[in-house]
Parts: C-alpha cells; structure tokens; sequence
C-alpha cells in the first residue's frame, strides 16, 4: 500500500469515539501520550492520521509532538498493516545461506518492497536483524510461525497456506 490515495481511503473509516474512549482516562496528563499511542494502535493496527489528530486535539500535544514520538519508536506504525506480517531474518546466518535471494522473491511474489503492504492488506513484508532461529538459516517468520531452511522456490507454497 504505497498510494496517498489508498491511506486515505482507508482513513475515511475511522470511528474518532472509539479514540475518544481511550484517551478518556488520560485527558490531563500529556505523560501518558505513549500509552494512549499504543492503544489506539492497538485498536486500528495502525495509527490512522485522522485518531493522530484527535488524540493532538483532545490531549493538547502538538501534532508535531506525536509525530516525533512516532517516527522515534519502531513500534509504531503509521500505515495500514497486513494481516500477516512476514519477517525475513537478515542475520549473518540467514545471510550467508540466502536469505536476499528469499526476500527478493517474496517481493517478486507479492509485488511489495520491504517495509510496504500488499495493497489487499493481506501481508506486510519487514526485514528484521535476527530471528534467533540460525540453525534453520535461511529463516522467516509469518506472524508467530517460523519457516526454515528455505529456498526461492518454497516460498510461493508458503505464501499461498496464508490466503
């Protein structure tokens, strides 16, 4: 999902009394503004620029403040994500044993790049330091389930048990 377009499509639907109802608690005390964050990106799965702008209006903290707050903590994430989100390790073990070569054909696959969404919100492809699962390099997770000692041409199976 790379598209402003799409974004804002999506940010249409946003319900603002359901981020009312977080920040309810914490109205006047702008300490609490990472908390409240990780709410509502726990109820959106994202943080949607129009809950952004609520959560600024209703606390008294800048947009830019948030913003800064956001783009600071890896945790956050300012775009819709996918309902699986794969991983590709891209440790030395994973390396060495080929993990460019997985990534390049997942986002052949998918038709994303790293760090986009399929624009079905089906997956959202990361590539992350280390899984911690070397014995299986090449090594990618899908949400909680690892899949190793992969080759390019595994992956199309693997994808597809995701539908």
């Amino acid at each position: 999902m790379s598209s402003e377009a799409e974004v804002a499509a999506v940010n249409q639907d946003i319900d603002l009394s359901q981020v009312d109802s977080i920040i309810e608690p914490y109205l006047g005390r702008k300490e609490m503004v990472i908390p409240i964050l990780q709410k509502v990106q726990e109820h959106f799965g994202y943080l949607p620029r129009p809950a952004m702008e609520h959560v600024s209006r209703r606390m008294r903290i800048p947009l830019s403040r948030l913003y800064g707050v956001t783009t600071f903590y890896a945790q956050f994430k300012l775009k819709p994500r996918g309902r699986n989100i794969i991983r590709v390790c891209k440790g030395t073990a994973c390396h060495i044993q080929g993990s460019p070569k997985i990534s390049e054909r997942i986002e052949e696959i998918l038709d994303v790049e790293s760090g986009d969404t399929t624009e079905d919100l089906r997956f959202t492809l990361e590539e992350v330091a280390c899984i911690g699962c070397c014995a299986l390099a090449p090594v990618i997770m899908i949400n909680d389930d690892p899949h190793g000692r992969l080759t390019p041409d595994k992956v199309k199976d693997i994808l597809e048990s995701y539908e």
